[in-house]
């Protein structure tokens, strides 16, 4: 686990840069030529955002692979966290905070809507769904329990990464948001909703 503090911080949140550590963490290890070709950027212009993000830590060349004119970065296996809480008393980071926070929220913006967007067979698409519960009424102990216990069974699922893939198996993205919502003033509370999950959408 890496917290980043504000020059990590500073050295990732650029869109392009976002773009391209999304890319290589969810597609694996690539060259500068291929990412450019991916995200219709100039090869030099990625190359040096790519020896940027290497600077700060977030990628590695992988070493015994490709040449000196083609090399290869991977992400380092490091989950990274961002907590905004340690940049409420440094105005000098807010900008970069709202500018990484509002990028990772189009990442999946974008990643939802391109799931939707394809044709997938019957039985993924009623295996994915987009769901969401509003009406719960929280304290922030309670919500950090219930994120943790989310993450908890996250990682129950995450395979051994020494076991041999199933045949069956494709990578699969779970996305998850909870946060507090400011009541609007006079609203009525709403009752729970009975039945199953609300708003699912396969």
């Amino acid at each position: 686990m890496r917290r980043l503090d504000a020059r990590s911080l500073r050295g990732l949140a650029h869109p392009l840069r976002m773009k391209i550590f999304e890319l290589l963490n969810l597609d694996g290890p690539a060259t500068a030529t291929r990412l450019a070709e991916r995200l219709g950027e100039n090869t030099g212009t990625v190359s040096w955002h790519l020896r940027h993000l290497a600077e700060h830590g977030f990628i590695e060349e992988e070493t015994g692979r490709g040449t000196k004119r083609e090399r290869w970065w991977r992400r380092v296996p490091v989950t990274n966290q961002l907590n905004t809480t340690d940049f409420r008393d440094d105005p000098d980071s807010r900008g970069a905070v709202s500018l990484y926070l509002h990028e990772l929220v189009g990442q999946y913006f974008n990643r939802i809507n391109t799931y939707i967007t394809e044709d997938w067979p019957d039985e993924w698409r009623s295996a994915g769904t987009i769901s969401d519960w509003s009406r719960l009424r929280l304290t922030p102990a309670q919500l950090r329990a219930l994120n943790d216990e989310l993450f908890a069974v996250v990682t129950r699922h995450r395979p051994d990464p020494d076991a041999e893939p199933d045949p069956a198996a494709l990578p699969v993205v779970v996305q998850l948001q909870s946060f507090p919502r400011r009541p609007q003033p006079g609203a009525p509370d709403s009752p729970e909703g009975a039945g199953g999950r609300e708003g699912d959408a396969g």
